[in-house]
This record gives C-alpha cells, sequence and structure tokens, in this order.
C-alpha cells in the first residue's frame, strides 16, 4: 500500500459529493513549492511537503479514476490574494485565451491586479467567449490562496467549480472532511437567514475584541462545500457564513490572538476607524508582516470579511484554515474583498479567528437578536 492508498476514499468524497464530477470533465489541481528565501518553521516544512505531495496524489487519482488530472505546482505566491503565475493562467484557460489576453494587454495588468473596471469586464468577455477550453474543476492546494484573485473569479465566471484549500494539512481529510455535509449546509442556511436581517454586527470577545462590522447594503453567503453548480466556489473544508462588510463604515477594537498557523507570543491589538485598521500595537513578530502589508498597499488595511464558523467537526485552532470553520467562532479579515461582495482590491487577504464571540444582529429599527452567545450557536 502507498502511503497516499488511505486517502482514496477521501478523494472520492471530494471529487464524487464535494464537486459533483460528471463525466468527460477537464480536472485540474495545482499546489506551490516553498521560495527559497521564505523561513519556513520544522513544522510548517513537513506539513508544506505533504501538501504538495497530496495535491501531486489527488490529481493522479483523477487521471486514473475519471480520466483527467493535471498537476500544476510553482513558487508560491507572496501573500494570500496574490495573483497566481502566467503558467496556472495557461493551464487553466488554454493557449487560445491566454493569447487574446496578451494581445489586448490584459494579461500583465490581471497578474499585478491593476487592472480597471472595463478591463476585467473585456477579459471576462474573452474568456466567455472561449469558456469551453477553460477547465471544469480545479482543486487549489496551494499554501497561499487563490480565492481572491482575478484568476479564481474568471475561471468560475467561466463555469469552473473551484475548491480552495489554502493551508491545508491532508490530516483534515480524517477529520473537518468528514462532517455531514447535509447537516452543515442546513446549518449554514439558518444562519445566512439570521444575520441577513441585520444593518450591524456587534462582535465581542471575552479577549476585548469589541466590533461593530457594517453590512447595509450586504448579504452574506454560505460556505457549506456543495461545490456541484456551474461556477460553483469555496473552500474546503468548509463551513461558514461570510459577508463582504460596507466599506469605510465599521469600526472598534480587534485583539488577535492567533495568526495563520500559530498562537502569538503576544496579542495585537488592531484599531479600526472608518473600516480601516488605523492602529496597530503589540510585540509578537507577526506585526512586522502587517505593518509591511500596510505599507505595501493602503488597502490591505481594508476590514475585508466577517465569518462565522459552522463545521462541528473542526477543532484545530493552530492552522487558519479549519480555525475560521469551527462551530461558533467567527473570523475577521483583511484586504480583498472584491471577489465576493466588496469592491476593494489588494493583492493580500488574511483571516484571523476569534474564540468565545457574542455575536450580536443588530436590526434597522435598533433592535438586537443574538445569534452567538459566548461562542454557542443559538439559531
Amino acid at each position: 500500500m502507498t502511503a497516499t492508498a488511505s486517502l482514496d476514499s477521501a478523494f472520492c468524497s471530494l471529487f464524487e459529493i464535494n464537486m459533483g464530477i460528471r463525466p468527460g470533465e477537464r480536472v485540474l489541481v495545482f499546489s506551490d513549492i516553498i521560495r527559497a528565501e521564505e523561513e519556513v518553521t520544522p513544522s510548517d516544512l513537513d506539513r508544506r511537503t505533504r501538501l504538495n505531495a497530496t495535491a501531486r496524489a489527488a490529481a493522479e487519482y483523477a487521471a486514473l479514476k475519471y480520466g483527467s488530472g493535471s498537476f500544476v505546482e510553482f513558487p508560491s505566491t507572496p501573500a494570500s490574494g496574490a495573483e497566481p503565475p502566467q503558467e496556472l493562467w495557461k493551464a487553466t484557460f488554454g493557449d487560445t485565451i491566454i493569447a487574446g489576453l496578451e494581445s489586448a494587454g490584459l494579461l500583465a495588468k490581471l497578474l499585478n491586479k491593476s487592472a480597471s473596471p472595463e478591463e476585467i469586464a473585456c477579459a471576462r468577455k474573452m474568456v466567455l467567449s472561449h469558456k469551453q477550453d477553460v477547465a471544469d474543476i480545479i482543486i487549489a492546494l496551494s499554501n497561499n490562496s487563490a480565492s481572491h484573485t482575478r484568476y479564481r473569479a474568471l475561471a468560475c465566471a467561466a463555469g469552473c467549480r473551484f475548491a480552495s484549500l489554502p493551508h491545508f494539512d491532508p490530516d483534515m481529510f480524517h477529520s473537518s472532511m468528514t462532517v455531514d455535509w447535509n447537516a452543515l449546509a442546513a446549518r449554514t442556511a439558518r444562519l445566512v437567514e439570521a444575520v441577513n436581517k441585520a444593518e450591524w454586527i456587534r462582535v465581542t470577545t471575552p479577549n476585548g475584541t469589541d466590533m461593530h462590522i457594517c453590512k447595509q447594503g450586504r448579504n452574506a453567503g454560505g460556505d457549506d462545500g456543495m461545490l456541484t453548480a456551474p461556477g460553483s466556489f469555496g473552500n474546503l473544508p468548509a463551513g461558514e457564513a461570510y459577508l463582504a462588510p460596507l466599506e469605510g463604515k465599521s469600526h472598534g477594537l480587534m485583539v488577535i490572538e492567533w495568526g495563520p498557523t500559530r498562537k502569538l507570543v503576544e496579542p495585537l491589538r488592531l484599531t479600526v476607524e472608518n473600516g480601516v485598521a488605523v492602529k496597530l500595537e503589540g510585540n509578537d513578530i507577526h506585526r512586522e508582516k502587517l505593518e509591511a502589508k500596510f505599507a505595501e498597499n493602503r488597502n490591505c488595511r481594508n476590514i475585508a470579511e466577517l465569518g462565522i464558523g459552522t463545521n462541528d467537526k473542526a477543532s484545530r485552532p493552530d492552522n487558519v484554515l479549519e480555525a475560521e470553520k469551527i462551530l461558533g467562532t467567527i473570523h475577521i479579515a483583511l484586504g480583498d474583498n472584491s471577489g465576493f461582495g466588496g469592491v476593494v482590491s489588494a493583492p493580500f487577504h488574511e483571516d484571523y479567528v476569534f474564540y468565545q464571540p457574542t455575536l450580536t444582529a443588530i436590526m434597522a429599527d435598533g433592535t438586537e437578536n443574538i445569534i452567538i452567545d459566548n461562542g454557542h450557536l443559538l439559531v
């Protein structure tokens, strides 16, 4: 038995339940490799090595069982939300679309996220005119997320079903990926309905976080792991209700105790005014990363997302992909939200998870409804 043989049932569930694969569809799996200049801990080196091997095994499984399973790997992008390299675009969209984008002077602008709304619309039209060339199913097993990219948005516009698994640990196939998907979908739908009645959301936590999130004019959506409809996109493991807050309105204090893959040595305190982070305090080294992103692009300061976890099989706090899905947690993201209802574009999107929250929905008439009480979901 090979090291990946134990994952065959997990791969089967991934492709047949989550993705709803159909005969004749083109499957693309991609992963990344650690750049020479990256500094990684021994544990993260182990996880990322296993992640890459698992991605390659998933592509091989798809090729053998379904007759299609391309694999692409590339040096990791600088951050989640940064566009993947041209080689992945070509593998996804095909020669004709890429040649057209290059000829129109659009590809370079898409890759560096400088394309205007009009240019993005033009690129979309070109992709749709040859949508038969676009991969039908994409499994994104890179360390950094491609969710909040033009690449992902254009692929989904052509009908591609896109599963994003950034920071994934293959062990999750035996934990949070074993959830009852139908029960998860129903729970997530109830939560979305409750959130969508509000105009403001207040989040407080025992560690001092106190945020007022503006929902006016925005609709929450649900990520339930069922990516079977054309153009579907979501994280796996799944399990959250999420929204892009109205820009320029949210305010309060975020006390960040967990980074993407570890508990911080000292919490960071992020003061938010008019929808952006204006002050950062604390001595953990993660502060330097955030300050560099803020200096690089002011849009990285944007309060991009409020998410609420709904997966009762998720439990580990040291991996943000699973942590943000833990039932009864909330997460707040900084940076890009242009791919799910917002208007801010940035080469950065990072989620921070908060535990034991109390989440209160505030209606237009001022009435309040507690949806989560100290980490316990009430809907």
